[in-house]
């Protein structure tokens, strides 16, 4: 998948996503899903998915937490307003989930919901050790390892199976080779890396409305927490 903004901006989408989570839950003493729940249904979580600069260039991750909060109606415990940032050098797993997260959206294209309906954002915290020391990648790849446990089937066969067709008849209606199939399916070839016109063929045979929909990303499905 091709990243919905240029890396340019993904090192200030990261600190504003990191220092936001660090924020709230450190100096604010919100409980961490609330908070982050609260994010993914303000306006902020798609400007971050899309890059939008004002966001990534143009606000503070204590901003972005502030404002979040607001349209929350989030609040410290006892306390008026939320409190100035503490004077801590260190970032802690909080910091470093949203920071290792905002690097996960843009790489994968799934939205935050997305990825929080496989991997919820406590697991993601409690990845800090030993990940934290790694590089990115790996934390990449043991997100997408945790990904396969809990959809062990792809998007394609989900949606080949649930409109009733054998992987024969998906190969007659989309002129998509069977072998391909197969192997997008099992997920020897990654269909991913398949041509835009072969993956909008496969979705036109099974209605699906967005072809994106089968590539392999994180899928939402909150009833699978």
């Amino acid at each position: 998948m091709t990243p919905a903004y240029d890396e340019v901006y993904l090192a200030g989408a990261r600190q504003a996503l990191g220092r936001a989570l660090d924020y709230a839950t450190c100096d604010c003493g919100m409980e961490l899903n609330t908070f982050y729940q609260a994010f993914l249904a303000s306006r902020y979580a798609g400007m971050l998915e899309r890059g939008d600069f004002r966001v990534t260039a143009g606000m503070s991750g204590i901003e972005l937490a502030r404002r979040i909060a607001a349209e929350a109606g989030l609040k410290t415990s006892g306390a008026a307003a939320l409190p100035d940032p503490s004077e801590r050098t260190g970032r802690g797993a909080e910091y470093w989930a949203g920071w290792a997260l905002a690097w996960y959206q843009w790489k994968t294209t799934a939205t935050f919901a997305e990825i929080d309906g496989v991997v919820p954002i406590e697991r993601v915290v409690g990845l800090y050790s030993p990940y934290h020391e790694m590089d990115i990648t790996a934390f990449g790849a043991k997100m997408d390892a945790l990904h396969r446990e809990a959809r062990p089937e792809t998007e394609l066969k989900r949606r080949r199976r649930m409109v009733g067709l054998t992987q024969k008849n998906l190969s007659e209606r989309s002129g998509v080779p069977l072998r391909s199939i197969q192997q997008y399916e099992q997920r020897q070839k990654d269909i991913n890396k398949a041509s835009f016109d072969t993956v909008v063929a496969l979705a036109v045979a099974l209605y699906c409305p967005n072809p994106l929909q089968l590539m392999e990303r994180v899928p939402a499905a909150p009833d699978q927490r």
